[in-house]
């Protein structure tokens, strides 16, 4: 059955998708909807604003003058500007900032940001701010971490020192609809139609999104095939077959990788598949030229042999 399942892109375009996915038994449209639609709005790792210190204003209570936006509305669009990482290495907090200034009477957009760090501004054309004279001023920075969900405020550190903190929506997917329809094969009729449409914030395309969504998932669903017991997913099994033997020795340079992460994980020790497939995501993720993008390579990779990385 599994090999007659078709998937198909019947609308894409930079934040809009529509995937189908057919035949599918009975009850399966829902399954796999419903279980897409959960991870694709609350795991999927994205960046956001999380603080932002304006000059001039104490509190987010504030106005500034000049300006028509008030200090609420203004935190409420930096909260809608999205970025995308340019880099393959891990993203930690301070690695990235926004900045801008500007005078006169204008639209402040978001493609007025001067960004530092390895990241790209997605929705330049977004409004953040509007100064009404040519005596107007805006002067602000912003931080922008890389996360995954929905952070609020309370689960955070406090900033302090004249710095707004900032609710975190971290997932790159806005909005997620699905619907099951009758299809046929043949003369059968009771299979399923799996529609998936995916709006996200442009800075990943949702076909992606549903390739993400599905590893994770696949991820936890193989922990389940055993063994059992806390802990036990990470043990090794005690008796491996000479096929299994085989892969594990086999060079790293076999899962034709890019250089410069093939040269990273050999630096580091790891010249094998069975190496590899021993040493936790973190570990991997932590080395240097390493990032989010590169353990995706990586992963990818591995699911053409059939190989998952330990936990």
């Amino acid at each position: 059955m599994l090999d007659q399942i078709n998937i198909s892109v019947l609308k894409q375009d930079h934040n809009y998708g529509e995937i189908v996915v057919e035949p599918l038994p009975q009850g399966y449209g829902l399954t796999l909807g419903n279980a897409l639609r959960r991870v694709l709005l609350t795991s999927l790792p994205g960046m956001a604003v999380t603080s932002v210190k304006i000059t001039g204003v104490a509190h987010e209570y504030s106005s500034i003058e000049g300006v028509k936006e008030d200090v609420v509305q203004i935190l409420l669009n930096l909260k809608r500007v999205r970025l995308s990482p340019e880099t393959d290495k891990e993203i930690k907090t301070g690695d990235i900032k926004i900045s801008l200034s500007e005078k006169g009477s204008k639209e402040v957009k978001a493609g007025d940001f001067k960004v530092i760090g390895p990241a790209k501004i997605a929705n330049p054309e977004l409004v953040v701010a509007t100064l009404t004279s040519a005596k107007s001023k805006l002067d602000l920075e912003a931080s922008v971490e890389y996360g995954s969900g929905y952070v609020p405020v309370e689960d955070r550190k406090a900033a302090g020192n004249g710095t707004i903190p900032l609710d975190a929506v971290y997932s790159p997917v806005m909005r997620v609809n699905y619907k099951v329809e009758a299809t046929r094969v043949g003369q059968i009729t009771n299979f399923d139609k799996l529609t998936i449409q995916v709006y996200t914030d442009g800075t990943i395309t949702p076909e992606e999104t549903i390739k993400s969504a599905s590893r994770i998932l696949g991820d936890y669903f193989g922990v389940l095939q055993g063994p059992y017991g806390v802990g036990a997913s990470k043990k090794a099994p005690k008796n491996q077959s000479s096929s299994t033997k085989l892969a594990n020795d086999a060079p790293i340079e076999e899962l034709d990788l890019p250089t410069r992460v093939t040269n990273s994980l050999k630096t580091a020790g790891i010249e094998t598949l069975g190496n590899l497939i021993e040493t936790p995501r973190e570990k991997i993720m932590a080395l240097k030229n390493l990032g989010a993008k590169s353990f995706i390579t990586i992963e990818e990779k591995l699911k053409e042999k059939g190989i998952a990385i330990s936990e």
